[in-house]
């Protein structure tokens, strides 16, 4: 188990896979919401893809999937920022 922290607030989580170099899947536990975040790496051939997929909303939680939609997006760009300034 771990807990995520940032200043949105904090999450309980707990790796659910691991599968070196390619995947990591964890859950996230907050305000009533129990989803699963993966993590997928696959090579290419001008670098590596990464993807990341939130799973296990249900119907009733679309205000935390909205909020989820917008964190997500934010803390992205601020890792494609962070990685353009250090490949630069």
């Amino acid at each position: 188990m771990f807990t995520l922290r940032g200043d949105w607030g904090s999450v309980d989580c707990r790796v659910l896979d691991v599968e070196l170099h390619s995947k990591l899947a964890y859950t996230w536990g907050s305000l009533g919401l129990e989803s699963v975040v993966t993590w997928t790496l696959t090579p290419m051939a001008a670098g590596t893809h990464l993807r990341m997929a939130q799973t296990g909303f249900g119907p009733d939680q679309e205000q935390a999937y909205q909020g989820a939609k917008v964190g997500w997006r934010t803390f992205l760009a601020k890792r494609e920022r962070s990685v353009s300034r250090e490949e630069a």
